[in-house]
């Protein structure tokens, strides 16, 4: 599969699962804007392949991303005002990185281990679900360094917590770790080996059709908070669309006991 060409982000696809790995191990996988644009790259990189099914997002070596490189991304002050300005877009390309994977339409697992600060948090928080290690420490790191949340957070966080409590991590940038995480909702498990219960889940999703899976993420996105009548609305489109479907007609089968392969996603 091809590769994000700074070489920041690395992608294995195994069968028909896309790991892509935060690969600066040396700096805790510290997001710099090299990495940003790495990030956002492969994002695309795996839309574009019709076979790749679920996303694992991990970070190399003993972190899974310990926030926002400042000497690295201080060095191009004229590059990091253009990535902080929006061009065409309604976010810019340090919120672009995280709401990437928040709109594949295919399920995302975040894979937390060692540091998860700041942007790497933010980066956890746009894919659906995150595991994480019991010792893994999570901070909204911004106000430590006299910032407010700026890659999507405020986008994601709803989604997992009360006001009071993003404003809370976010106003003290204290570390939690991973059973804590789980308490608040910041994360969606925790165990001693995230990777294999990520490996277990996408065994699961696999075997549902990825267009089932597609829509089902675009509907929640799409209604969370949109009332009853849109809500209702959406539901029935949707089900409408799969309905048409060759994976709906595949699905049935395979819950007869018909072994069925799914054909290729459909839906992007």
């Amino acid at each position: 599969m091809k590769q994000p060409q700074n070489q920041c982000v690395r992608i294995e696809l195994v069968g028909t699962v896309a790991h892509v790995r935060l690969n600066r191990p040396d700096k805790l996988n510290a997001v710099s804007l090299d990495l940003i644009d790495d990030l956002i790259e492969a994002a695309e990189i795996v839309r574009t392949a019709s076979d790749v099914r679920v996303v694992t997002l991990q970070g190399e070596g003993r972190a899974f991303c310990a926030g926002l490189d400042f000497k690295s991304a201080g060095k191009e002050p004229s590059r990091m005002k253009r990535y902080l300005l929006k061009v065409f877009r309604r976010d810019n390309h340090f919120q672009r990185c995280c709401m990437v994977w928040r709109e594949l339409p295919i399920p995302v697992i975040a894979v937390i281990h060692g540091h998860c600060y700041g942007a790497g948090a933010q980066i956890a928080m746009a894919a659906d679900f995150r595991i994480a290690h019991p010792d893994a420490q999570i901070a909204i790191m911004e106000a430590k360094w006299g910032l407010v949340p700026d890659m999507s957070g405020l986008v994601t966080f709803p989604d997992c917590l009360p006001m009071d409590q993003a404003k809370l991590l976010s106003m003290t940038a204290d570390p939690i770790d991973g059973v804590t995480a789980l308490k608040h909702g910041l994360v969606t498990a925790v165990s001693d080996d995230p990777a294999a219960l990520a490996a277990a889940w996408t065994t699961r999703l696999l075997d549902r059709s990825p267009d089932a899976l597609a829509l089902t993420k675009q509907l929640f996105h799409r209604t969370w908070n949109a009332g009853p009548r849109w809500s209702m609305l959406w539901e029935t489109l949707y089900q409408l669309k799969l309905l048409r479907g060759h994976n709906h007609r595949i699905a049935r089968k395979r819950g007869t006991g018909e072994d069925t392969d799914y054909a290729p996603r459909a839906l992007r």
